[in-house]
């Protein structure tokens, strides 16, 4: 059992530490929050509480930092965490600027800790299944990657939340949601290599933003069309084009309280196939891997490069969202 302080007890936080309740990998017997709202609820679980992010380092039971802090702290947090011999788990995105996030995988490594990313839609079964069939060579050459994450949760935020910053969270609808499906292209098709964005707030008053679309282009000449969206219902979609057939993913509800997904199947002369996967709690079994790598086990399965590539990415489509130009990832 690895024990973890969960640092930043508002909304995902929170969900983080309900989800744990019932692992016997790994358990939060830490919270930290600088607000009293937060670590009340924290204690009502039975969690101890602290103002202090230096607690949590400080503390010798603990052995791994679970960060869910605003984005514009991670590099630090990692950094100081490692540095105390700490593992950590950072929530999306791991880091704004590529320069940052090369700062706080090189702490990383100089410790010899594992990092672990919030990145919970590869933990899926669908999208595991998805990715074991494309490899496969089932459906052929990989030739084009759509997908969609779109919700409409940010309207119950007060307006100076944190996450309705342009400076705090940059491109409102990537941070939220669109770098889970940048994750993803990553995973199915390596290293990406340029990128057109487009940002606009056409149904809120967000300052950071409401609507994206995102291409990018991948050094293995695959293509990602994705979308995010912050002023629609919820929809969640992904699929996968390939050369002999494709497969596509829809989520029934947000993920967060999933009830399940249709996935469908076609395959060149054949007809579409349906098949329901139930829900299943990816978001612990991600944090479950992390702490398995943590006690020596099996590898995590995203690689410190493809985070990384990640944050590059981030960084090419924030650039490319203000310039309105391809610009190099």
């Amino acid at each position: 059992m690895i024990d973890a302080a969960i640092v930043g007890l508002g909304w995902w936080g929170r969900t983080i530490a309900r989800a744990l309740a019932s692992s016997d990998v790994i358990r939060p017997v830490l919270g930290i929050d600088p607000l009293e709202s937060g670590r009340a609820e924290a204690e009502r679980m039975g969690i101890a509480t602290s103002e202090r992010f230096e607690d949590a380092l400080e503390r010798e039971d603990v052995q791994a930092v679970i960060l869910c802090s605003p984005h514009k702290f991670h590099a630090r947090q990692i950094a100081a965490a490692a540095r105390a011999g700490k593992h950590v788990f950072c929530e999306k995105p791991l880091c704004t600027t590529a320069a940052e996030a090369e700062e706080a995988i090189a702490a990383v490594r100089t410790a010899g800790v594992q990092l672990g990313i919030g990145h919970e839609r590869r933990f899926e079964p669908a999208v595991i299944e998805m990715r074991r069939r494309f490899a496969s060579g089932e459906f052929g050459t990989s030739l084009l990657l759509e997908g969609n994450f779109s919700q409409d949760k940010f309207f119950a935020l007060p307006p100076d939340n944190w996450r309705l910053s342009p400076v705090e969270a940059p491109v409102g609808p990537l941070s939220a949601t669109g770098i889970h499906l940048v994750d993803l292209s990553i995973a199915f098709f390596g290293r990406p290599t340029e990128v057109w964005a487009r940002l606009s707030t056409r149904g809120s008053t967000f300052a950071n933003g409401d609507t994206l679309s995102v291409t990018l282009g991948f050094e293995s000449g695959a293509t990602a069309m994705l979308t995010a969206v912050l002023a629609t219902p919820f929809i969640g979609r992904l699929a996968l084009l390939g050369s002999e057939g494709w497969m596509e993913i829809r989520d029934r509800t947000h993920p967060e309280q999933s009830t399940g997904w249709d996935v469908t199947t076609v395959h060149r002369g054949g007809t579409p196939l349906t098949t329901f996967y139930p829900p299943h709690p990816a978001g612990r079994d991600n944090l479950e891997s992390f702490a398995r790598a943590v006690e020596g086990g099996e590898a995590y399965p995203v690689s410190l490069d493809e985070m990384l590539a990640n944050v590059r990415a981030f960084e090419a489509i924030t650039r490319s969202a203000s310039s309105g130009r391809i610009e190099a990832v």
